[in-house]
């Protein structure tokens, strides 16, 4: 029988190359001796770094200090927000070859001032309409920097309140001092008359806020806020909104639909400036700024309160009194006088977005949570009843600050009272809102119960 061949002598090798390689894993890991022998307490002598505990450290290590962080957030929110206005500005003062691009640099910094809120004071009187959409613009990149400075810091997931302010409140720092710089700026250019303390304060005010609805959602401060509140008064909240955004969209489809029916005359009030193509574009853009305005007049006209375009006039479903009005391409959509026949049902449109919100109320709560392999679980009364009844007053807050922020002067004389009354749209929205969730959410809730029991039995048949 043959005998085994003996192992080579290169058989001690792998032991070798495992000792190595032990050794260059244990220096990767910062690793240090320890001497037992010594007598010393071991708790005092250097140890072994984790590997999680370095890369923790180089995650703290890599964070961006909070106030660099805001500063360049803010600056960058700056520039999207303001070099298209400049370049409106411009378009716009292209009337017979006039205008400059230094004229429309300061002109676009009061226009920037003024879609925040903050008033300019002109040779027609003050200018406090501002251009919600811009104020749009403005609070979306805010939004965005509030995410990104929550980013920069580490502040991810946090879910501390905290942390949230701090980087809404370092925003809003850096945004009102960008804001005193632009009021600085107007004044010295020649421009429109600026408040600098007025102008801080405002911007402070938008530039925090608007940064913290983007700090709380990235930090998830947001949801730990919403998981101490009552199931149904989070329903509440969210059909609220979603009412609310609906009515809303309500008046900006009216809007929309009233101007593109009098297409025509809206294009002879562009055509009428004599500015070329520039200029008409400009001026076209302006309108769109302040289209958000008029969506929002759509609301207060359809909920019933109407609203104004200068002093002494009225714009309603029975009332139409106006005088003379600026030549903008908004301003055809108007109606020409009292609705009737077809258009005297527009009143409940906002009663139909209103029972869209209770329907998609009892959807989301008939899905919410459960098992994709059985059917959807039926509704309880009592939280879809409650979640209904008191989404109006949160819809009702929506829109009376949509109406709040919508009016404002533009300029002295008839033209200094632009816009709804904000205190009737809320309360009348949160009426219609009631009661349409209601219905909506009653509805939704006896059909599908309807369909569940009228169904066809399943069994053992018996023969």
């Amino acid at each position: 029988m043959p005998s085994t061949p003996d192992r080579p002598a290169s058989s001690a090798q792998p032991d070798e190359t495992l000792t190595d390689a032990e050794a260059a894993y244990l220096a990767a890991r910062d690793t240090v001796p320890i001497d037992a022998s010594e007598g010393r307490d071991l708790r005092t002598r250097d140890t072994v770094r984790l590997p999680l505990q370095r890369a923790r450290a180089r995650a703290r290590a890599g964070r961006a200090p909070l106030a660099v962080a805001a500063a360049v957030a803010a600056g960058w929110a700056f520039l999207v927000s303001y070099l298209p206005v400049a370049l409106v500005m411009w378009l716009a003062q292209l009337v017979e070859g006039a205008g400059s691009a230094g004229g429309a640099a300061i002109i676009g910094l009061g226009a920037w001032l003024l879609g925040h809120g903050v008033p300019l004071g002109t040779s027609l009187g003050p200018v406090g309409l501002a251009p919600l959409g811009l104020a749009v613009l403005i609070t979306w990149r805010l939004a965005r920097a509030g995410v990104h400075v929550t980013r920069a810091i580490g502040a991810r997931d946090d879910g501390t309140m905290r942390q949230a302010l701090s980087v809404a409140g370092a925003v809003g720092l850096g945004w009102a001092a960008l804001g005193l710089l632009a009021a600085l700026l107007v004044g010295a250019g020649g421009g429109p008359q600026v408040n600098p303390a007025r102008a801080f304060a405002t911007l402070f005010v938008v530039g925090a806020l608007a940064s913290l609805t983007g700090a709380l959602r990235t930090t998830g401060a947001l949801g730990e806020l919403a998981t101490r509140l009552p199931r149904w008064l989070r329903d509440a909240v969210r059909t609220g909104v979603v009412g609310g955004l609906l009515i809303l969209a309500t008046g900006a489809g009216s809007t929309g639909l009233a101007v593109a029916l009098n297409g025509g005359d809206a294009s002879g009030m562009i055509g009428a400036y004599r500015t070329g193509v520039a200029g008409q574009a400009g001026i076209t853009l302006v309108s769109l700024a302040y289209a958000p305005n008029a969506a929002i007049w759509a609301v207060g006209y359809l909920l019933g309160p109407g609203f104004s375009l200068g002093t002494h006039t009225t714009v309603q479903i029975t009332q139409v009194s106006v005088g003379a009005l600026p030549t903008v391409p908004l301003v055809a959509g108007l109606p020409s006088g009292p609705l009737g026949g077809v258009g005297a049902a527009l009143p409940a449109v906002p009663l139909v977005a209103a029972m869209l919100a209770g329907w998609l109320l009892h959807r989301r709560l008939r899905r919410a949570g459960r098992d994709p392999a059985k059917p959807p679980r039926v509704v309880p009364w009592r939280r879809l009843t409650a979640a209904a009844a008191t989404a109006g007053p949160v819809a009702g807050v929506v829109l009376f600050a949509a109406a709040l922020v919508s009016g404002g002067p533009l300029g002295g004389g008839r033209l200094s009272e632009l816009g709804t009354s904000a205190w009737q749209v809320g309360l009348i929205g949160a009426g219609v809102v009631s009661v349409g969730a209601l219905a909506g959410a009653i509805a939704a809730r006896m059909f599908v119960t309807g369909q569940k029991t009228g169904g066809p039995r399943t069994g053992t048949s018996h023969t």
